[in-house]
């Protein structure tokens, strides 16, 4: 599941529950998500009360609890099934619910408690975008939060993401193969794996730089072009990938034995952006009918 956004979102720990929920709810009410990664339920209800936090502007904030992490708070709320949703006011449990239920029965819960949307806070100086990270840095940062919380498998998961990204795909494959079972089956593992399957194929194969300069030279050589497309999918820039292999396909949609219809196929299987992909099934559509 994503991670919980600021200011509204956080995730609770045994350690900090009585600073960060009992005594906040004191000003705040705090609603409490009970939830788990295998949780199919869970997945649907966890990005509705993440947006509805964000919707109310601070009416109540939302506190998440891995019910897997934290065992220690499940039992002493007694949760016996996730997702289970409890409001914590003024200090008190006052109400709750269990299993997933729609925005409105949603709304409708927080205003029986008198929590309605805040007004929107007055929008500070919009900042400027922030650069894109640089993913060998992101090796480095993500291989020191792995050596200070080692038991924090979601850590690895991320340093093998990152690492997919610096064509470290040995590396990578190690760590997704030590996942615990509730990670192995998350979608961001999921599609690790398949990039893994694009990654191989890039084993003794040219730098981008020299195929890049190869198509420059030679627009008809289509092995370079597939190599690149291989090399930008997996790097992260999957538009730029796609455009390679669509590419290909209008140069010789038979090339490679189909090499150009399947080499998308297999991307939209790896690609989570949805706008993305859709937009380029229809261009592969449209040559393939032409």
């Amino acid at each position: 599941m994503n991670q919980p956004a600021a200011p509204y979102v956080f995730d609770a720990t045994a350690a900090q529950f009585e600073e960060e929920v009992i005594r906040r709810s004191m000003q705040t009410p705090v609603l409490v998500d009970f939830w788990a990664e295998w949780c199919g339920p869970c997945k649907t209800l966890g990005p509705l009360l993440e947006k509805l936090a964000s919707d109310y502007h601070g009416a109540f904030v939302l506190a998440k609890v891995d019910v897997d992490k934290q065992q220690e708070l499940a039992a002493a709320f007694q949760i016996r099934s996730v997702p289970t949703v409890m409001l914590v006011k003024d200090g008190q449990l006052v109400d709750g619910f269990p299993g997933a239920l729609p925005e409105g029965q949603l709304r409708e819960f927080l205003k029986h408690h008198g929590i309605e949307p805040a007004e929107a806070p007055a929008e500070a100086e919009a900042a400027p975008e922030a650069a894109p990270l640089d993913p060998h840095q992101e090796v480095l940062r993500l291989r020191k939060a792995v050596e200070a919380e080692p038991d924090k498998d979601e850590h690895k998961l991320d340093l093998a993401l990152a690492l997919l990204q610096t064509g470290a795909a040995g590396e990578a494959e190690q760590l997704l193969d030590r996942l615990p079972a509730n990670l192995a089956t998350d979608d961001r593992a999921i599609r690790a794996r398949a990039k893994l399957g694009f990654a191989a194929l890039l084993k003794d194969a040219p730098p981008a730089e020299v195929l890049q300069a190869a198509i420059a030279a030679d627009p008809g050589d289509l092995r370079a072009r597939h190599l690149l497309g291989v090399r930008q999918l997996v790097a992260g820039d999957a538009e730029a990938g796609l455009a390679q292999f669509l590419e290909m396909l209008r140069r010789d949609r038979k090339y490679g034995d189909d090499l150009a219809r399947k080499s998308l196929i297999d991307a939209f299987r790896v690609l989570d952006d949805e706008d993305l992909v859709s937009k380029v099934r229809r261009q592969m559509s449209a040559l393939l009918l032409a």
